[in-house]
């Protein structure tokens, strides 16, 4: 009988590229979707799907209510995608917007591991696999409301694989640096929504941030497929000793190196030039 896996935030990018290739690769996914019509395409190309709004507590216990039907309560793991990025200097945004940003991208997540938790601890086996960003190792401007949501996911899952530490669950994080992804187009909307361009003193800078979140082609020469991530989560599922860990893309290892030998306003210096 094949593993179940539940994956959130399939529509687009990593969770759609998971969701098709862990199915290939033999394991019964459960893919979900925040939209309606993404969740009708990814069950036309042959996927189990649900609809599950990060955003909303009722749809979360739905979806999660379905996948547990699905799995007959035995779901083996649980991958954590769905996310999304708010940009704009912190000054400018609304405190609404940052507590959207923290319900979808960790708020969501917890709710929906408290409710699978139980089941995988009653059948002693059970992996959950967190996709964070090298924006959860290191800040950027303009770019604080994702930072924060990944640095608290980051502490976020440490605590969790510590308090897991005497069970059969195994915990682990995949760090991304930039993947291509509909990540930019989902930014420009809640740019836009939140963000007062024109009053603010960062205007000039905001001009280009409308820039690159139009243009459809990515700026870092150091952008990877979303395929890239298909090798580390593979191995947090099967490995034996699942990494607490994985790197993805040239700027995760980079950063996460520099964090460790550069005195902090050395690497601030790095970091503003690379914003």
């Amino acid at each position: 009988m094949a593993d179940f896996v539940l994956i959130t935030g399939c529509s687009t990018g990593i969770g759609l590229h998971l969701a098709q290739r862990l199915q290939q690769e033999g394991y019964q996914v459960l893919a979900t979707a925040r939209k309606e019509n993404d969740v009708t395409h990814l069950q036309q190309s042959g996927l189990d799907a649900h609809k599950l709004d990060l955003n909303d507590e009722q749809s979360i216990e739905a979806a999660a209510k379905w996948a547990l039907t699905e799995a007959n309560g035995q779901l083996y793991a649980l991958i954590n995608n769905g996310a999304y990025g708010q940009t704009g200097a912190l000054e400018d945004l609304p405190t609404q917007a940052l507590r959207e940003q923290f319900n979808t991208n960790l708020f969501g997540w917890h709710h929906l591991i408290r409710l699978v938790l139980p089941s995988m601890l009653q059948q002693n086996h059970g992996r959950i696999i967190q996709i964070s960003s090298v924006l959860g190792l290191v800040a950027m401007k303009y770019r604080g409301a994702y930072n924060a949501s990944k640095f608290a996911l980051e502490g976020y899952t440490d605590t969790l694989r510590l308090e897991l530490r005497d069970t059969a669950i195994q915990i682990s994080l995949i760090e991304p640096g930039p993947i291509r992804s509909q990540f930019r187009s989902n930014a420009l909307i809640k740019f836009q929504q939140h963000i007062d361009v024109a009053t603010s003193r960062h205007h000039e800078v905001y001009q280009q941030t409308l820039q690159r979140l139009q243009n459809p082609k990515p700026k870092n020469p150091f952008t990877l497929e979303p395929e890239s991530c298909l090798k580390p989560v593979l191995h947090a599922l099967r490995s034996k000793r699942a990494r607490t860990r994985y790197g993805v893309t040239f700027p995760t290892h980079l950063f996460a190196l520099l964090r460790r030998i550069l005195p902090t306003r050395w690497l601030d210096s790095i970091l503003c030039r690379s914003a």
